[in-house]
């Protein structure tokens, strides 16, 4: 009865120590760019592609593959914006949904052909489609993220 009280006791402080732990993936955020509601960007997407704004919300889906994008709502309810990684440069943990994140990078609109729409829907993204299978998508490519519970 001891050690499992001990054992209990350690993984309590092990899991409050890294409790407030922030994962940094590509390159850190930069204190220069200026933070923006998530909102304001999916209202206005192409006011957002060519200089870095700082995005904050929650992620409610991710890559179970491999981590190679997050889906970012401004709270978990929200609708939001699938990001994906600067030159697919970094990814992030495939068990980060639900966690709190940043992300700093420029807003890009494109239409998805079927092909890369089946794709993604297959790995869990939520896409809005056409008749014809293809999807417009406003997306974020991030340079840096940083995660925390």
């Amino acid at each position: 009865m001891k050690r499992l009280t001990i054992a209990l006791l350690v993984l309590a402080i092990t899991t409050a120590a890294f409790a407030g732990k922030v994962i940094s993936r590509g390159a850190k955020i930069s204190h220069e760019a200026k933070t923006t509601a998530l909102g304001e960007v999916l209202a206005n997407p192409d006011q957002f592609t060519e200089k870095a704004v700082v995005v904050e919300g929650v992620i409610k889906n991710v890559c179970e593959m491999k981590g190679c994008w997050m889906e970012l709502t401004p709270t978990a309810s929200d609708a939001g914006v699938r990001i994906t990684f600067k030159d697919y440069g970094f990814f992030v943990p495939t068990d980060s949904k639900g966690m709190k994140a940043r992300a700093e990078g420029v807003a890009v609109v494109k239409t998805l052909s079927k092909e890369e729409a089946d794709h993604l829907a297959g790995e869990g993204a939520t896409l809005t489609r056409n008749d014809d299978g293809t999807a417009k998508e406003v997306s974020f490519v991030a340079t840096g993220v940083e995660l925390w519970k």
